[in-house]
């Protein structure tokens, strides 16, 4: 009888920012599908998801990926919470996605710091003071500009051996700053291959010792550019557009709800949305071709194809949850009045 270590992972309902949280279940002659991932039951009153008198709460498994982190048959069960009565818990932002016919794409640019947990400063600062100022080290090489490659190469080596849709990296433009991009047809499965990828660093961290540092401004008020987790998305309609006037009619739809999609787009936004280091301020909205100081860039790419493809929102940051950025773009864009 074969053994498989089955780790269930879920959001916990921690505000402003939920954490992951996972535990191992062990499954007998499991053949890797998710229809053979029983719902579990986990105690939401260590998570603030539940109080204690009445503290089960469900893991419902919705994505599985083969774990390549562990010995032996081990697979990352992603799931959603749910109340002890089958619907869906308040923290449960996949719940939130109408997005039934997967016709929404998206392709999420995350960005984090690599963070010496011993100086509390990320890899390649000294103990005091600042390395050199920034520049240097956006898609850099060599040891004077480059930190902790190790740690993003291996990231880079199991994202794909998960089989997770990640279509780069880069050294971004602080010291010890990195990005990943995933791509998948689907919002809720978008998601889920961002979670997968973010618990596969963390837990690759514990490796190096080094933590992962997704706050939107670890650096607080200084002039280091903070970390962004940029949207691209598209539907059928942005896709097949040729059409200027389209894309500005979608646009357009986002600047009265500048508000709600803050709301979502991960805390201490205002940190970092200063309309400084290729931002838009908090309270404006903006677009523009190839605006990297907009809220929403048009790519060079649309207007190369006539006016057909993707559009970029620039605002989530690096600690949102994907689930919840999806699922307020999915209401704008359907909201426009095309």
């Amino acid at each position: 009888m074969s053994k498989s270590k089955l780790e269930y992972i879920w959001l916990d309902g921690y505000k402003p920012t939920q954490s992951l949280r996972s535990k191992t279940k062990i499954e007998s002659d499991f053949e890797g599908t998710l229809e053979e991932c029983p719902m579990w039951s986990f105690d939401g009153s260590s998570t603030q998801q539940a109080p204690g008198g009445s503290s089960d709460c469900l893991l419902k498994p919705v994505a599985i990926f083969p774990d390549p982190t562990r010995l032996g048959d081990g697979y990352l069960v992603i799931c959603e919470v749910m109340n002890a009565d089958g619907t869906p818990h308040p923290s449960n932002g996949r719940a939130t996605i109408e997005d039934d016919d997967n016709d929404f794409w998206f392709g999420f640019e995350q960005e984090y710091f690599l963070w010496n947990p011993e100086t509390n400063l990320p890899l390649g600062f000294p103990a005091n003071g600042y390395p050199s100022p920034q520049g240097q080290y956006y898609c850099s090489v060599g040891a004077k500009n480059s930190f902790g490659r190790e740690i993003v190469e291996e990231h880079l080596e199991i994202c794909i051996q998960a089989g997770l849709n990640v279509e780069g990296i880069n050294a971004e433009v602080a010291a010890g700053q990195w990005e990943f991009q995933i791509f998948a047809k689907g919002a809720k499965a978008a998601g889920d291959q961002i979670w997968a990828a973010r618990y596969l660093l963390d837990r690759l961290g514990e490796k190096y010792g080094v933590a992962i540092e997704y706050h939107c401004k670890p650096l607080g008020n200084t002039d280091w550019n903070g970390s962004g987790m940029h949207a691209n998305f598209s539907n059928s309609i942005l896709r097949t557009a040729n059409s200027k006037a389209t894309f500005d009619t979608i646009c357009d739809a986002f600047a009265p709800v500048i508000k709600e999609h803050i709301e979502v787009y991960g805390a201490d936004n205002h940190l970092r949305l200063t309309g400084n280091h290729e931002t838009q301020s908090i309270d404006q909205f903006s677009y523009g071709v190839s605006d990297r100081g907009a809220s929403i860039r048009i790519p060079v790419v649309v207007v190369q194809k006539g006016w057909s493809g993707y559009l970029e929102d620039r605002r989530p940051n690096s600690a949102a949850d994907p689930y919840k950025v999806a699922s307020r773009i999915i209401k704008t864009v359907k909201s426009a009045k095309l």
